[in-house]
């Protein structure tokens, strides 16, 4: 696949071209001492960990004893301190897969094995325009940012107001704020593809077969969908909307299995739990009618 976005979205004022984002929301700081407002993840040598925001004045507490945030604001990322029973944690920014499954969440998120597949199988690359619903708890949301950089733009639409205000302080709580690149909305998907023209349709929605005939009006020749869904009923429906629109080639779905492995010294051996199903991932490209 190739991975030019370079085709003009229309404006929601109906205009073809669509403005250039760009933020510092997001940029990495790895390396920099810690602030307060900042996330903490920390791991201790058997492999917990905890995701918390430090705050001047508050205290974490595990079985592994405390530690005031105040001794961990000023460090530098990657080092070590100890809690009041002697217990040694090392202190990191959470990647964003750390974010997503340690993050408290209302709706439920795409894992990380999912959202990887999807960028790269509906080719989401630097410069494209996407409409994403729903948002969720934001997790796709920022991968998706992530992927179409500062000249490419993520349109999110939710449908339930708490969902959407969750996600937003989710997304604010990871990158500092909501990125120039991201227009969060509350509403229906299938009115704002009525007014954009996006290269990438994604959604992550309960009966994406509805929004298959908008998204064939509004992709490009070649323009991708993708839909994310638990069950293989919903598969089904959504793969016959595809094929009764007359409108998508390359339909594929598939699943992600994703298995650790445990390395201590000579013993290797996969770990007793894997993350197996989570959900089904289809997608399509769109195809031009024949003109003759």
């Amino acid at each position: 696949m190739g991975t030019s976005c370079d085709l003009g979205g229309r404006r929601d004022d109906g205009s073809h071209a669509h403005g250039r984002a760009s933020s510092d929301a997001g940029m990495t700081k790895t390396g920099d001492r810690f602030e307060s407002g900042d996330q903490c993840f920390i791991s201790d040598v058997k492999g917990r960990e905890y995701l918390f925001v430090l705050d001047h004045g508050a205290t974490f507490q595990s079985d592994k004893g405390a530690v005031s945030h105040d001794d961990i604001i000023g460090l530098g990322e990657g080092s070590t301190f100890r809690t009041t029973t002697g217990a040694a944690f090392v202190a990191m920014r959470p990647r964003l897969a750390d974010h997503v499954l340690k993050m408290k969440r209302g709706a439920a998120v795409m894992y990380p094995k999912d959202a990887g597949a999807l960028i790269t199988w509906a080719d989401i690359a630097p410069g494209c325009v996407v409409v994403e619903a729903g948002t969720g708890s934001g997790a796709l949301t920022i991968a998706l940012s992530r992927a179409v950089g500062s000249e490419g733009r993520v349109v999110s639409v939710e449908r339930r107001e708490d969902h959407h205000n969750r996600a937003r302080k989710l997304i604010e709580t990871f990158m500092g704020s909501v990125p120039d690149n991201v227009n969060l909305r509350i509403g229906e998907v299938e009115d704002v593809l009525r007014t954009l023209q996006p290269h990438r349709v994604v959604l992550d929605v309960p009966e994406p077969w509805e929004v298959v005939p908008a998204a064939a009006e509004a992709l490009p020749g070649g323009g991708g969908f993708a839909c994310y869904v638990p069950n293989i009923p919903q598969v089904q429906q959504a793969t016959d909307a595809l094929r009764e629109s007359r409108t998508f080639t390359g339909i594929e779905t598939f699943e992600i299995m994703m298995r650790s492995w445990a390395i201590d010294d000579r013993s290797v051996r996969p770990e007793h739990r894997m993350v197996g199903h989570t959900g089904f991932l289809t997608v399509a490209r769109r195809r031009l009618r024949a003109t003759a």
